[in-house]
Parts: structure tokens; C-alpha cells; sequence
């Protein structure tokens, strides 16, 4: 039998960049293939929040600097640590990866926790609730983000794009916020009391002084995104502290998420100035907002949807809950989700039908669901 060839190192490498780099690659295409249309000029200028990039950068960093110390890998050890039964320590895992989402957003709530549900279930000799809580874990970090402007990189955007009063967000999302709450809860009662112990891995406690220190900066920054510093502050603030503290912290920050967002400002803004585009887009956003926007998250995700339609209509409430509750469905509805495919599949190979399987019942359920109550608010 003839052996299979293993394809030249080149193309596996430029395969590998690609699929790590999928989002920004098709944002830097976007924004390429519409200057073509648009071309650099005066304009471009208006193209970007800065506000919005600072924020990100300063809470991105911060949240760096907290993994570093291992501030959330402790903190989560001694909420899991304790739980009487299987059921308890899946709806813990579930919980912590819902609250953290609204704090340390999505994608590095995904990264801090699905390890410990890992490690927790293999420790209680319970694999085989493995993918079920993966995949929950990954519900909740892309819907319990939907609470708080700095929770979702999406929320940041429209927080700042409209303006939007802090007691109208919440007030806008609570509903669906609180609906996802239920249904993860409900989703989690087939799972049996089955008694486990203390099944949480150990983690060593960090230290005292510069998680105080770390903490004081990301409090400086949620009061950046709520408007009570000015952005330039909280910047220079992080800067000083972390080349100072934590130098690796400023090198592990998501700059491709960053990237990914100056290149959809470009794509966005160009569009909008296209006018067979904006007549286009216009059309379908006045039709449903909401529907439009939650079928736009399947197919380009949340955050460059969230930027995109922001160019092409005023109706931020039914947008702002569109693009959250999109962020179920589809693998690429959220890009925190391929971070939950790819630590499933790195630890079991042979299982990607199976998992991809329960991961599209849930999220279409849970969109479903949501999608439905929120065309009634």
C-alpha cells in the first residue's frame, strides 16, 4: 500500500497561519479589496475609534498580567474546590466561565477555565462529560459577556459608536442576560449527583502585591470604558506599570485581535461609502435588525458584524442584542469558539464529528431560543 505523502513543511506552515490567523487575514482582504472603490484619503481619519482600540489594548494587557500571576487559576480552584457532586462541579465550571466572560471577556475566559474543567473531570474520572461542559463553557463565555460593555469586544464598539447610557445597556441586555442564565441552568439537570470529592487541581496562591497592583490598573480601566478617565490615562497608566512589573504581560496581548479591528474599521468605513453597498445593506437592516444582524454573526462573526451594520443603521438596541446572542450558532459565530475546538481536538483527535455534533444542537438551541424572546422585546 502506498504510504501518503506528508505535504512540503511550506505549505504546512503558510496552512497552520492561516487557520491561526483566519479573522485577520479576512479583515486585512476586506479592507484591501475595498480601497480599491475607496482609496486612502482625509476620510480614513474618521474611520477608527481610538477610544475603543485603548480600552481594548489597556484590558487586554491587564487581564495578561492576571494570568501571569495565576489570579484567575486560583481564584476558579477554590470556587470549584469543595463540590459535593458531578452535577455541582459542572454547573461551577459553567458559572465561573459565565462571570468571567463578563469580566475578562470571551476568548480569555475560555482560555483560563476550559483547562480546569479538563483537569477537573479527568481528576473525578468523569471524560466522557468532557465535551458537554466544553461546549456549555463555551455558551457561556459568549453569552454571559452580553451584560457588561467590556464583557464582549463587540459590546466595547457599540458602547462607545452610540454613546450609550451604562444603565441602558445593562437594561437592554438584562432580559437576554438572564434567559441564558436559565437555560444553561436547565441544560446542566441530566448531568447526575454523582459524588467526586475534591476533584479541582492544586494551584499556588499569587502574589499579594502585584495582584493588588494588577487589579487597581483593570479597575482603572472598567472606569475608562464607563467614561470617568479619560482613555489616554488608562493607556499611559498600563504602559508604565507593566514595562515596569510584567514586560511579558505586553507581549501576550491579542495584538491580532487589535489588528482585526483596525482592518473592519477600514472594511466598514469603505463600504459605507460605496453607494450600491450602504442602499443594500440599509435595506435589509431597516427590514429586521435584529434577524439580520443574528444571521450576520453565522457567517462573519460577531465583532466585524458588530462593525460593519453599526455603518448602516441607528437601531443599536436590537443590534447590540443581535450580535450577542449571534455569537451562538455557527463554529465561526464567535472566534472564541474555534478556542474551544481547538483545545477539544487537541486532546481527542478522533472525536470532531461527535463534538461538532452536540456543539451545533446546543448553540442552535440556545439561538433559537434567545433569538426568538428577543423579537419580542
Amino acid at each position: 500500500m502506498r504510504q501518503r505523502r506528508e505535504p512540503p513543511y511550506i505549505l504546512r506552515a503558510a496552512g497552520l497561519f492561516v487557520r491561526e490567523n483566519a479573522m485577520p487575514l479576512v479583515a486585512a482582504t476586506g479592507a484591501i479589496v475595498t480601497s480599491a472603490f475607496v482609496p486612502p484619503d482625509a476620510a480614513w481619519a474618521g474611520y477608527f475609534d481610538k477610544k475603543t482600540l485603548a480600552c481594548l489594548f489597556s484590558t487586554l494587557a491587564v487581564i495578561c498580567a492576571l494570568r501571569n500571576v495565576r489570579f484567575f487559576a486560583f481564584l476558579s480552584q477554590r470556587i470549584v474546590r469543595g463540590v459535593g457532586n458531578l452535577r455541582a462541579a459542572v454547573l461551577a465550571l459553567i458559572w465561573i466561565t459565565f462571570l468571567g466572560s463578563m469580566l475578562i471577556a470571551n476568548d480569555m475566559a475560555l482560555l483560563t477555565f476550559l483547562p480546569l474543567g479538563h483537569g477537573v473531570l479527568v481528576a473525578a474520572r468523569q471524560e466522557k462529560y468532557v465535551p458537554f461542559t466544553f461546549v456549555m463553557q463555551n455558551i457561556a463565555a459568549n453569552l454571559g459577556g452580553m451584560l457588561t460593555p467590556f464583557g464582549n469586544p463587540q459590546n466595547l464598539y457599540l458602547y462607545e459608536k452610540f454613546r450609550i447610557p451604562a444603565g441602558e445597556f445593562v437594561g437592554i441586555m438584562l432580559i437576554p442576560f438572564l434567559a441564558s442564565v436559565t437555560l444553561m441552568t436547565l441544560c446542566c439537570l441530566w448531568v447526575p449527583r454523582t459524588p467526586v470529592g475534591d476533584a479541582s487541581p492544586d494551584a499556588p496562591a499569587p502574589p499579594r502585591g502585584r495582584t493588588a497592583l494588577y487589579l487597581a490598573l483593570f479597575a482603572v480601566a472598567i472606569l475608562t470604558v464607563f467614561r470617568l478617565v479619560p482613555y489616554l490615562v488608562c493607556v499611559a497608566a498600563v504602559l508604565v506599570v507593566l514595562l515596569v512589573a510584567d514586560r511579558k504581560a505586553l507581549l501576550r496581548v491579542d495584538y491580532r485581535l487589535l489588528l482585526t479591528f483596525v482592518c473592519f474599521f477600514i472594511f466598514a468605513g469603505n463600504l459605507s461609502r460605496i453607494p450600491a453597498a450602504r442602499r443594500v445593506l440599509s435595506a435589509l437592516m431597516e427590514k429586521n435588525t435584529l434577524l439580520f444582524s443574528v444571521l450576520s454573526c453565522q457567517v462573519i462573526s460577531n465583532v466585524p458584524s458588530a462593525i460593519l451594520l453599526s455603518q448602516f443603521t441607528d437601531d443599536y438596541r436590537h443590534l447590540l442584542m443581535g450580535v450577542n446572542i449571534g455569537g451562538a450558532g455557527t463554529l465561526i459565530a464567535s472566534l472564541a469558539s474555534l478556542i474551544t475546538f481547538r483545545a477539544y481536538t487537541a486532546r481527542y483527535r478522533g472525536r470532531t464529528a461527535a463534538y461538532l455534533g452536540l456543539f451545533s444542537a446546543l448553540n442552535f438551541g440556545f439561538l433559537a431560543v434567545l433569538t426568538v424572546l428577543c423579537l419580542f422585546l
